[in-house]
């Protein structure tokens, strides 16, 4: 196993849990981290890993910070997350998910699962067929709009502490990413009258938000050097590196993606630049937020909307204790996510 086992032990995990059905090509794990605070939530995500140890290293990084990210948010669950190995754009069918989703309900309830990368509606309205533990589907909605506006909110906490002021007019906003969370944030913030520079390998939306916003596009690998006050990674994790820290030119750091950073290295280089890190799970909770609503039978949006606006407290808060101990905003978050999961 690769030392799976003294890695659960060391980080806290119950469960890790390899499946396989070779009737559909299933193939996948599924990883609950913490039970302490209520039934483990978290996504399932489809993607073709290069090897299965990176797919269940990233799984277990992700499970973990499920637990952290719903301790953040202050929700009774805790923290995992399921993985399909394989293509989302070959390798889907009915089948698989179903089949998947069985795996789910064997569970009892221990874990509740929802939508992530390379999974959409229509796969979870397959696993909710199998499992009442599936949450979303085709006739729930997508969770993306509250992640954004989660987001959007955390940005202003962000400007707050940086600028003395959370209005975003005349601020300059490099958003890496405008799928289903990006493209939202950029219009929270356009609308506020903030100036948008995005990039994406979508086309076709940058240049329908370049149409609608006026924003400025740029080519993937130029979005990290441009001059910006708040730069915010919407899409993979990993963004802030030895390669494009260097090349950063702007005063916080703020968005959707999760694990933005891979190493504690990079959050006191990020510190010694004078950039603020928003940390990740707390910032991008929304639609955890969402998802665990809909959970517990509350569908009503304002409602779901009032309770993700709480980031923006939560960050401010989280920035005020980091000063006074004099510490990293990540640190102390992590601080409060592990008092609460029990972990210290």
């Amino acid at each position: 196993m690769n030392g799976y086992l003294s890695r659960m032990e060391e980080q806290g995990f119950e469960e890790l849990i390899m499946i396989h059905d070779s009737s559909c090509g299933l193939k996948g794990a599924i990883a609950i981290h913490s039970t302490v605070r209520g039934p483990a939530l978290g996504g399932t995500r489809m993607w073709a890993y290069p090897s299965e140890q990176e797919a269940i290293d990233d799984l277990m990084h992700l499970a973990r910070g499920m637990s952290y990210k719903s301790a953040a948010a202050d929700l009774p669950v805790g923290g995992g997350k399921g993985l399909i190995i394989g293509d989302p754009n070959r390798d889907k069918c009915k089948e698989l998910f179903q089949s998947y989703g069985r795996y789910v309900a064997k569970l009892n309830g221990r874990f509740y699962t929802g939508k992530d990368m390379g999974v959409d509606e229509e796969d979870l309205t397959c696993m909710r067929g199998e499992s009442d533990c599936v949450i979303g589907g085709e006739s729930v909605g997508s969770p993306s709009p509250f992640t954004a506006y989660g987001v959007w909110k955390g940005i202003r906490a962000c400007a707050e502490e940086v600028y003395g002021s959370p209005e975003l007019e005349g601020k300059t906003v490099a958003v890496q990413g405008v799928g289903s969370v990006g493209e939202v944030l950029c219009r929270h913030l356009a609308g506020e009258g903030a100036s948008l520079i995005i990039t994406d390998i979508d086309r076709n939306k940058l240049d329908i938000l370049r149409e609608e916003l006026g924003a400025k596009v740029v080519d993937p690998d130029d979005i990290y050097s441009q001059q910006c006050h708040i730069f915010a990674p919407c899409a993979a994790g990993g963004v802030v590196n030895e390669h494009t820290l260097p090349l950063l030119k702007c005063d916080i750091i703020a968005g959707a993606a999760n694990n933005i950073y891979k190493s504690q290295d990079m959050a006191r280089a990020l510190a010694e630049k004078g950039i603020l890190y928003a940390p990740d799970y707390v910032i991008n909770a929304g639609g955890l937020i969402f998802v665990e609503m809909i959970r517990r039978g509350i569908a009503d949006e304002e409602k779901v909307k009032t309770e993700t606006a709480r980031i923006e407290e939560r960050l401010k808060e989280l920035f005020r204790r980091a000063k006074a101990e004099k510490l990293l905003p990540g640190a102390v978050a992590d601080i409060i996510a592990e008092e609460k999961l029990q972990l210290r």
